[in-house]
């Protein structure tokens, strides 16, 4: 994009919002002038989201059941979805899973090489988090290898398993639905899931000398879905700094008096509660234990999530709007984006004031995405 300058809009400085011109130049944020000038009076300019863990490319890839597309296409359609909400940093959050499928090594290989073939073609900065499941052993030397030949900088551990029903001996809750996606049958993918429980005493010390290894590349590491003040000390004894989606205020706390960060998801926020029953990501908000907000499964909720917190009265916009930008850009050490300071990326969101919907997207100083009225002013 050549140099604009946007004016008239009410801009989200790094001292907080206010009016002044603010120039794009050579895809980083400028002062003065610079350029052409697009009025975007009645606009809101806001910092770029940075989305930490969303799995909603998925449907891209596979919009049904076993009819994957193209995975290249899948991906630029996946790219549009999150530029049309405001995301111009994304952490694709792909599975290492026995759940098999899309979820599994094999399909994740596949996923990433795609991601580095279609990569520099967009503008959105498309990354990946790789999730373990910590009892698939097999699959640590292959997730070490992705981690090196894809250059993954962000790897989280899952335990998925049904632990309380394999425990009691009882047949787990959809598993026939589980074992057809993962090509088994019910029967093998039970005696599977038996296995894997099995091994949990094993995983502690497997689980340290992986998150070692990947902390010696520069990895950083999490854990997903802690329910107890224990899980998260244990994940903390891996390395895993950051706490994704803690189910509980207890895990939350915890993960703070350690000095890791917490992750929550937007779509819990916007419904006002976990669609699982778990702890409220506002309540958690309200109470400072949130560094970030992830899109999770629902691209539209990032942006939509800040804002309710402004309706809400939980806090002003700025405050909002670090946790889906500045807050994550800390989190992964992306010191060059996450707010519009001079010198950082051109990274921003244009708003419209009166319905907030998003008029335009701008990454790396280039329009990813550019509609309605945004779109006739800079167009003008």
């Amino acid at each position: 994009m050549t140099a604009l300058t946007l004016r008239g809009a009410e801009v989200l400085w790094p001292d907080g919002p206010g009016p002044g011109d603010l120039a794009i130049d050579g895809g980083r944020i400028g002062t003065g002038c610079a350029g052409r000038v697009v009025d975007l009076s009645g606009f809101l300019i806001l910092p770029g989201l940075i989305d930490l863990h969303g799995d909603g490319f998925e449907h891209h890839l596979a919009p049904r059941r076993g009819a994957l597309s193209d995975l290249g296409a899948g991906l630029l359609s996946a790219e549009a979805e999150l530029a049309a909400h405001g995301i111009t940093t994304a952490y694709l959050a792909q599975f290492l899973s026995w759940e098999g499928g899309m979820r599994g090594v094999g399909f994740a290989a596949r996923m990433l090489a795609a991601l580095d073939a279609m990569r520099d073609t967009v503008a959105t900065d498309l990354r990946a988090q790789l999730r373990l499941e910590v009892t698939g052993f097999e699959d640590y030397p292959a997730l070490e290898e992705m981690v090196a030949r894809h250059g993954v900088g962000y790897v989280v551990f899952n335990d998925h398993l049904p632990h309380d029903a394999l425990a009691r001996g009882k047949r787990p809750p959809r598993l026939t639905g589980q074992a057809l996606k993962a090509g088994r049958s019910p029967e093998a993918h039970l005696a599977l899931l038996q296995e894997l429980h099995g091994r949990m005493p094993e995983v502690p010390d497997r689980l340290a000398a992986l998150g070692q290894r990947l902390r010696a590349q520069g990895v950083r590491l999490g854990s997903h879905d802690d329910s107890t003040a224990q899980d998260r000390r244990a994940a903390h004894a891996t390395g895993a700094l950051v706490a994704e989606f803690p189910e509980t205020i207890e895990a939350a706390e915890t993960a703070r008096s350690q000095g890791d960060a917490v992750i929550m998801g937007a779509p819990n926020l916007v419904r006002g509660g976990s669609h699982k029953g778990n702890a409220g990501a506002r309540e958690m908000v309200a109470m400072g234990l949130v560094d970030a907000l992830a899109s999770d499964y629902h691209a539209p909720s990032l942006a939509r999530a800040a804002f309710c917190l402004v309706d809400e009265g939980i806090c002003d916009l700025a405050k909002a709007w670090a946790l889906v930008s500045s807050g994550p850009a800390r989190i992964m050490g992306l010191t060059d984006r996450g707010t519009l300071a001079e010198g950082t990326r051109a990274d921003l969101v244009v708003i419209e004031r009166a319905t907030r919907r998003i008029g335009a997207t701008v990454a790396g100083g280039r329009i990813s995405y550019l509609t309605g009225a945004a779109a006739a002013r800079f167009l003008a």
